[in-house]
């Protein structure tokens, strides 16, 4: 290598660089540093003839390397791959190296772009390739084999024509026992009223109302009906789903399940189900779900691109919401708090306890402002007025966290699509 004062000749990707010895020692143990030892010219590609180290690297990312060993500091290039930066400190040797503080901003947007690509990547594909097959599930049999068939027959409308027009009935279906469980109810259940007046120093008259269940069988066999339609249903995609835990996994399955029993409890229970009110009320509960049923209707439509951007934002804004909704929790017990026992000695106080008090600190930081509990003392009023602001101030935060996710999912998106369309297209 002759001198030490000698410069070191480097052609990086073609363009020629000329460099000081001590510049390259600044880190021991790199591969720029190996250029200064005696036996680099036998390690590396070595030109004789035009006395220079070669290496096939990108000259621009190649610089901002260079410029490390000069200033000590490293930059992140703009416009530059995070991945491609990273692999390009790792062929030379460096690792672990913290990045200027003005470059921090960079690096974490191109953080968060990887991560929502990895986010987007990982749930499209599970959703192409769906549930991961069994091993007892790739044998041979007959079931192995028409297994994928059925199971986009009744799970994907737009695989087949008959798979579209099963879609329908079951639409139909779910419409059909939204609208006898609506009618049901109202034949169903009534309310009895009685009035008494009882006579103590002051005149009042109090008035109780109790349920009266009238039995509809008419409505109930209709919604049996559809409700066989919905065993038959629910029984064939649970035998030929590819995988039973991720089956479940789907809220729409388990209200699937969950909404078969309260048909068939009410036909076992009939005759002795008129003095179970509350047995009662906890079926019309369970019913409720045939309304969340009708979600279902997406499956026949092409979901927009920004309802499939959604639940991206959502999982990647999770930690956040986390700590906004401990947050919201906190101001809950502290304003509540704090205004039932500055009302406490109010002679109209609306804040009969703890419960109430957190109800109202909740409604107030909400904005909702029911009206059914307030407060009467100056002091009071402060507080409220003070709940409401930061209850303002506890719900924006989150929604710009939103507002920013969700367009760099959208745009992300939008990039997708448009390379999916030029693939097509070629």
């Amino acid at each position: 290598m002759g001198s030490s004062r000698e410069k070191i000749s480097l052609n990086v990707g073609g363009d020629r660089y000329e460099i000081s010895p001590s510049t390259l020692q600044a880190f021991p143990g790199t591969k720029l540093c190996h250029l200064t030892e005696p036996q680099a010219c036998t390690v590396f590609d070595y030109d004789c003839n035009h006395k220079e180290f070669f290496f096939d690297r990108s000259p621009r990312l190649f610089g901002e390397v260079l410029n490390y060993y000069r200033t000590k500091h490293l930059h992140c290039p703009e416009g530059i791959c995070k991945s491609a930066f990273e692999e390009e400190l790792a062929f030379w040797e460096i690792s672990h190296v913290p990045v200027a503080p003005c470059c921090w901003q960079k690096v974490a947007n191109a953080e968060a772009r990887q991560a929502e690509g990895i986010l987007c990547d990982e749930t499209s594909e599970s959703d192409r390739r769906g549930p991961p097959l069994s091993g007892e599930r790739r044998s041979n049999s007959w079931r192995a084999k028409q297994q994928p068939k059925i199971w986009a027959l009744f799970e994907n409308p737009f695989s087949s024509l008959r798979a579209k027009c099963l879609a329908v009935v079951s639409l139909l279906f779910n419409i059909g026992i939204v609208i006898i469980f609506e009618e049901k109810s109202r034949a169903q259940l009534h309310y009895r009223y009685s009035t008494t007046i009882s006579i103590l120093e002051n005149h009042t008259q109090h008035e109780h109302y109790s349920f009266v269940y009238q039995p509809a069988n008419n409505y109930l066999y209709l919604e049996l009906f559809c409700i066989l339609w919905f065993t038959f249903e629910f029984s064939v995609r649970l035998t030929f789903c590819p995988d039973t835990k991720m089956f479940f996994r789907n809220p729409l399955n388990v209200t699937d399940f969950l909404s078969l029993f309260p048909v068939y409890i009410e036909i076992f229970l009939t005759g002795h189900i008129n003095n179970m009110l509350s047995l009662l009320s906890w079926l019309g509960l369970f019913r409720v779900l045939y309304v969340v049923k009708l979600l279902k209707i997406f499956k026949l439509l092409e979901t927009p691109l920004m309802l499939r951007v959604l639940p991206f934002t959502f999982r990647s804004i999770l930690k956040e919401v986390f700590i906004l909704m401990m947050i919201f929790t906190f101001e809950i017990l502290f304003f509540g708090a704090l205004c039932y026992h500055v009302e406490l000695h109010e002679p109209e106080t609306y804040f009969d306890g703890m419960i109430s008090s957190f109800y109202w600190a909740a409604i107030t930081l909400t904005t909702v402002g029911y009206g059914d509990i307030v407060a009467f003392s100056p002091f009071g009023r402060v507080i409220a007025f003070c709940a409401a602001i930061c209850g303002m101030l506890t719900i924006i935060i989150p929604l710009l966290i939103f507002l920013i996710k969700f367009q760099g999912h959208y745009a992300m998106a939008v990039m997708k699509e448009k390379m999916k369309s030029n693939k097509r297209s070629h």
